[in-house]
């Protein structure tokens, strides 16, 4: 892999680097109050079988591109030998062309890497999906599975499969449509654009139901830190942020629409006298962040779309916002 490949942060996933996260402890939700006929085990409510899956498909996705890749046929040497050649066809590229340990550039390409050359002018818009199920090393796939274990497994267990699954995968198509919009002149893989919408699920979510936690202010600081920290760190070269901040925003948004909880009235409502006055299923700020989140969703989209395959790159219309994907320093310099 050359120095010109961004992979979507390895090692820097949400939650710190190797991994981590899932709700703060400090969230301090009370699932039995919630659901009064359910126990008051808040991870027995769903059993979570998404995210093991898409973490399976990660892992066969990632082995079939070293198959695919082949390196003892196909690495003619100038960057030195194969890495763990009695892996056979799958030992990786030499560390000075892919210190992650994974595939080459043109493997990553082949299997469906995001190029912005081949979405616009080679009718490949199927490349802002499948980006996503790449990684471009054995480091960076560890880095985003674990943080899609710690994070996705808690969301779906409070969630269930259909929503988490949702945010997983509009959240990665949001952050490689803004990849494309400021990125176009590297090859861009992974996962952390979806789990980092997870991340941002989390935090809509602890907004939009704020008056059913308790110890709120501490889960809002702790999901704001590790947010922080993260993109923070996804300045350094070879990271695509945009991917991470696209997801995170799409994730985010989404958490609104998706993650609402009804109040605690609404959920008694049962448990009451009959002439007692019964609470509506959700308060009025929370219909208000529904609709708007929904609108600039949907306008986000549409925009980000059409700014694409008209071939606009967003650096145009911001010439500061390079910076958000890399900050040159004496250590390094950041092309493109």
């Amino acid at each position: 892999m050359s120095g010109r490949d961004l992979e979507r942060g390895p090692g820097k996933g949400p939650a710190g680097e190797g991994g981590g996260g899932g709700y703060p402890p400090s969230a301090g939700y009370n699932q039995t109050a919630y659901y009064p006929n359910r126990r008051g085990d808040s991870d027995s409510q769903w059993t979570s079988w998404l995210v093991p899956v898409i973490v399976v498909a990660n892992v066969a996705v990632f082995i079939a591109a070293m198959y695919v890749n082949d390196c003892p046929r196909h690495n003619l040497g100038f960057e030195g030998g194969c890495v763990a050649r009695f892996l056979g066809r799958l030992s990786f590229q030499p560390l000075k062309e892919n210190p992650l340990f994974g595939p080459s550039s043109n493997t990553l390409q082949k299997m469906g890497g995001l190029v912005w050359y081949n979405v616009v002018h080679g009718n490949q818009g199927w490349r802002l999906a499948t980006c996503m199920w790449l990684h471009a090393g054995v480091i960076h796939l560890l880095a985003n599975m674990l943080s899609l274990v710690f994070i996705g497994i808690r969301l779906e267990q409070q969630f269930g499969f259909g929503r988490v699954g949702a945010i997983y995968l509009i959240s990665g198509f949001g952050g490689s449509i803004l990849s494309s919009l400021f990125i176009q002149n590297n090859i861009s893989v992974g996962a952390s654009g979806a789990v980092f919408g997870l991340l941002g699920a989390m935090l809509s979510e602890l907004l939009t139901n704020w008056t059913i936690y308790t110890n709120k202010a501490a889960a809002l600081f702790t999901l704001i830190f590790i947010v922080a920290i993260n993109l923070a760190v996804g300045i350094l070269p070879h990271v695509d942020n945009f991917a991470h901040i696209g997801g995170f925003l799409t994730g985010f948004l989404l958490g609104f629409v998706l993650l609402v909880r009804p109040q605690f009235g609404w959920v008694e409502r049962h448990y009451r006298p009959a002439n007692a006055r019964v609470k509506s299923k959700h308060m009025g700020y929370q219909y208000a962040l529904w609709l708007i989140a929904l609108v600039l969703l949907i306008v986000g989209f549409v925009v980000g779309l059409i700014m694409l395959f008209r071939g606009e790159n967003a650096n145009d219309h911001c010439s500061w916002c390079h910076y958000l994907s890399c900050v040159p320093t004496s250590r390094w310099k950041c092309n493109n």
